[in-house]
């Protein structure tokens, strides 16, 4: 079996990362009842000024040291519910506007319960580094109250000979804002923004729209080029209602405003899709899991709409008799389209492998690992949800693969392999 340098670095859990993030009546029933915000803003405004000092007051006792500008945000909030409201601001002070605000938000931990299933792409910002180095950012997915994920942001140093650093996380964690949110439909695109004082590493981005509302799950980022030279970051995740799931596609230029956009066409009713990143042949490319069992390649001349799907690759080794897919965007290397691939196999125990692709024509499989590159043993079998290893994507760093990966749905875990080794591994 290919031997992976595992970097001793773990990343855990944690209850006491919280967030101030917006309250929204809509998903409260409010959509059937419009007053219902508005006789809550009435409510408040009955309330004599000495008695909103002292609620103002225990409001801040309780989280004005837990979190990033309390009272700005309370006063943002407001703003936003008093234009939805048409509400006059004329007699309304300023502690009053406050709370106010406070109604309308609510603290979240929003990596109570694991962190786990990481992609990873290079940083925006690559000034200042020598040339063993980059910069990166990494995707999370982070598991909160209620089971409901949100995608949190690390930053970090990755050297070819295998360095690792992990740039501090901030204090406070901030919620980007979706403050066009309760005017939209709920099959629209939704811009969230990062607040300007936050950087990467202490922004979360939650579920905001009724689509996703228990849950943004699995982001796969690329960074893609198109053929005009221009550059930008996309990613494939499932967004989960509760009920129902389907894929939804996250793009920016240097993620201080993002934009989610629903997906259409039949390929997107499923979990899992990876997009190529460039065009192959003047389509847009996606590897995928029509079935639930096989991987599937994709073509469309528009990014947001995925029909069809031809069979890839079907399960042929025992540790993926169950299931095989992709673990992460097609990532380019000497040889042709590096594919990550997870199996499952007897006792649903999770493995990865990989996949190389023909450069030209990625329907043509030129290799793939006989066995896994990476499962879970020792104490990484144990976890929320044990015997499982998951990537959402790799990146190359020199001649080495850099591979953030979860452990058991419980950490996340970082592997470097040399690539000439993997590939002499692919049969």
């Amino acid at each position: 079996m290919l031997q992976s340098e595992l970097h001793p670095l773990r990343l855990k859990a944690d209850p006491s990362r919280v967030v101030v993030r917006p309250f929204h009546l809509a998903w409260q029933g409010s959509k059937s009842d419009p007053g219902r915000a508005r006789r809550l803003v009435d409510q408040v405004l009955t309330l004599s000024d000495q008695e909103i000092g002292r609620q103002l007051q225990h409001v801040m006792q309780n989280f004005e040291q837990r979190h990033w500008q309390t009272r700005k945000v309370f006063l943002k909030r407001f703003r936003e519910v008093s234009g939805l409201l048409n509400l006059s601001l004329t007699g309304i002070g300023e502690k009053r506007q406050q709370l106010i605000g406070a109604y309308f938000c609510q603290e979240y931990s929003y990596a109570a319960a694991a962190l786990m299933n990481p992609s990873v792409v290079p940083h925006p910002d690559q000034s200042g580094l020598d040339r063993h180095t980059v910069r990166f950012l990494m995707s999370l997915r982070a598991v909160g109250e209620g089971h409901i994920s949100s995608i949190a942001f690390r930053e970090g140093l990755v050297s070819d000979n295998g360095g690792l650093e992990l740039a501090p996380e901030p204090p406070f964690a901030v919620a980007a804002d979706a403050p066009e949110l309760d005017r939209l439909c709920g099959d629209c695109a939704v811009t969230v923004y990062r607040s300007e004082d936050s950087n990467l590493s202490g922004t979360v981005i939650f579920p905001v729209t009724p689509a996703q509302s228990n849950g943004l799950e699995d982001l796969r980022l690329t960074y893609f080029t198109h053929e005009d030279g221009s550059t930008e970051y996309l990613g494939t995740y499932t967004a989960f209602s509760g009920r129902e799931i389907r894929s939804e596609l996250l793009r920016t230029r240097d993620f201080r405003a993002a934009e989610l956009m629903p997906m259409t066409g039949d390929a997107t009713r499923n979990k899992g899709l990876a997009l190529f990143p460039e065009k192959i042949g003047g389509r847009f490319m996606m590897i995928g899991r029509q079935d639930g069992q096989n991987m599937y390649l994709l073509d469309s001349d528009d990014v947001t709409h995925w029909h069809g799907g031809s069979l890839l690759m079907a399960p042929k080794f025992a540790w993926e008799f169950i299931q095989i897919g992709n673990c992460g965007a097609p990532i380019l290397i000497d040889e042709g389209w590096l594919v990550l691939t997870h199996g499952v196999g007897a006792m649903r125990q999770y493995a990865l492998g990989a996949v190389l692709l023909d450069r030209q024509d990625p329907s043509k499989i030129l290799g793939r690992t006989r066995y896994p590159i990476l499962q879970a043993e020792n104490d990484d079998r144990n976890g929320y949800v044990p015997n499982v290893v998951y990537t959402c994507g790799g990146m190359r760093v020199g001649d080495q693969l850099f591979m953030p990966y979860g452990i058991s749905d419980s950490s996340i875990g970082f592997a470097f392999l040399p690539l000439k080794e993997l590939v002499q591994a692919l049969d």
